[in-house]
């Protein structure tokens, strides 16, 4: 994060702390959802996709499902392949106002074209306050794929992937932006959609993926930043341009292992890219490496138990070295963002989820002032209530869900304590002033 940034965070943070938190809580509302348009397509519940019947995350049936492209169908004619979404909220922030509104409206793009190409596309509608509106082009993950391959006497899937945030299109889900869990970061990975500057759906890119004998799967491609006039056209303000990119490099590959009643996987993540930040800026050079581990205890779907850690480090060799107050700015540095997830889920309609959520980077007063250090750490602890989407239920090709959120912050900006460095006499703002209570709605038709 550059100096310029810091400061203007700590003048808004001065007024309104609160709406660093409201941001997250925007951010985290971007992750995959059961989509009904997938199941009018294949005749099957969303709950046979996702461990809860409303999402995010994914059974194996599910992973197959992205995999193959999203064309996998009951052959029971065409399917108009539309879905919606809609979500209000009441916030009851640490410090602030209470609000309750309409916050988002959703329109999905979702299901096959032919036998071998499929897609997501997510159009978003969120309110900036004050009943302001502003739509966005969302996730998007167009694929082409061939399947029933056999290669050495192996089943063997290979597909093609154009989409606008490197690891969304992964089929295991862990990575942060597919799961929407990424730590609140002052300075996060290029791979955390809460770090500044974030790359998340400001970019394009495509990759080539495989999956061999139904456990190992790999992936390899590129991706670069839109234009800032295009951001903008997308609805994204260009204030937020995540910088240009060039010599840019995206790496997966993972064991996964499909025990019918389990699943587990270990998987590794690499990123390296040339981003210039502003673009006339010399160029940084920035790698993320990262590993995820994941465990799913599916049984008889009446009681499931769902576990994932996620840690990526990334390394930074800096173009410039500015001057800040009189300290020279080291030339390298780094960063690293972890998040712990485990979930309950009863009968695929009561869920408890806690998420423990961590930012780090290494010591440089001159970058993270006042206190040189940009270090988060967050929990976050959500029930919530899903009484449809699955074969039982009233409809299978619906969605409601009920959900109580609550965000605790213990670190922020490097401190527990007056974390922006107010002078005395100021309003001081402490990380516990960034704590949130949620409590939303959200139905999809």
């Amino acid at each position: 994060m550059s100096p310029s940034l810091t400061r203007h965070l700590m003048r808004r943070a001065a007024y309104a702390p609160w709406a660093l938190l409201v941001a997250v809580l925007m951010l985290a509302s971007n992750s995959a959802h059961a989509i009904p348009a997938y199941a009018r397509q294949t005749g099957s519940a969303c709950a046979d996709c996702h461990a809860g019947a409303y999402g995010p995350a994914l059974t194996p049936y599910g992973m197959r499902f992205k995999l193959n492209g999203y064309t996998d169908t009951d052959g029971q004619g065409t399917k108009i392949p539309v879905a919606a979404q809609i979500t209000g909220t009441h916030n009851v922030p640490a410090r602030g106002d209470d609000t309750t509104q309409l916050n988002e409206v959703d329109v999905y793009l979702a299901g096959r074209i032919s036998d071998h190409l499929g897609g997501y596309v997510k159009v978003l509608t969120d309110n900036q306050g004050n009943d302001h509106f502003n739509t966005k082009l969302s996730n998007v993950d167009l694929r082409f794929v061939a399947k029933d391959l056999k290669i050495a006497g192996k089943d063997t899937t290979i597909g093609v992937s154009v989409n606008n945030s490197p690891g969304f299109d992964d089929p295991i889900g862990a990575m942060p932006y597919t799961s929407g869990l990424g730590p609140p970061a002052v300075s996060g990975t290029l791979l955390n959609l809460s770090s500044a500057n974030t790359l998340y759906n400001r970019v394009i890119g495509g990759s080539v993926y495989a999956l061999y004998d139904n456990d190992w799967y790999g992936e390899i491609g590129t991706y670069n930043t839109m234009p800032t006039s295009v951001q903008d056209h997308l609805g994204y303000n260009p204030a937020s341009d995540p910088g240009h990119l060039s010599d840019t490099g995206y790496f997966r590959f993972a064991y996964m292992k499909d025990l019918k009643s389990q699943f587990f996987s270990a998987g590794v993540v690499a990123l390296t890219t040339k981003r210039q930040l502003p673009r006339n800026a010399p160029s940084d050079d920035v790698t993320d490496l990262g590993y995820d581990l994941t465990y799913q205890f599916l049984g008889n779907r009446e009681h499931i138990v769902q576990a994932s850690y996620v840690n990526i480090y990334e390394q930074r060799d800096y173009g410039s070295t500015p001057v800040v107050g009189g300290v020279v700015a080291k030339p390298t540095g780094n960063a690293r963002d972890q998040t712990l997830s485990v979930t309950y889920t009863f009968k695929q309609s009561y869920a408890l989820q806690v998420a423990h959520l961590i930012s780090t980077g290494n010591q440089d007063p001159a970058r993270y002032p006042p206190f040189g250090k940009p270090d988060s750490t967050a929990n976050m602890i959500s029930l919530y209530w899903t009484p449809f989407g699955k074969d039982d239920s009233f409809t299978s090709i619906a969605n409601l869900k009920l959900a109580a959120t609550w965000y605790r912050y213990t670190r922020f900006n490097g401190a527990s304590m007056n974390i922006f460095g107010a002078p005395v006499g100021a309003l001081i703002t402490n990380a516990k002033d960034l704590d949130a209570f949620t409590l939303s709605a959200s139905v999809a038709f």
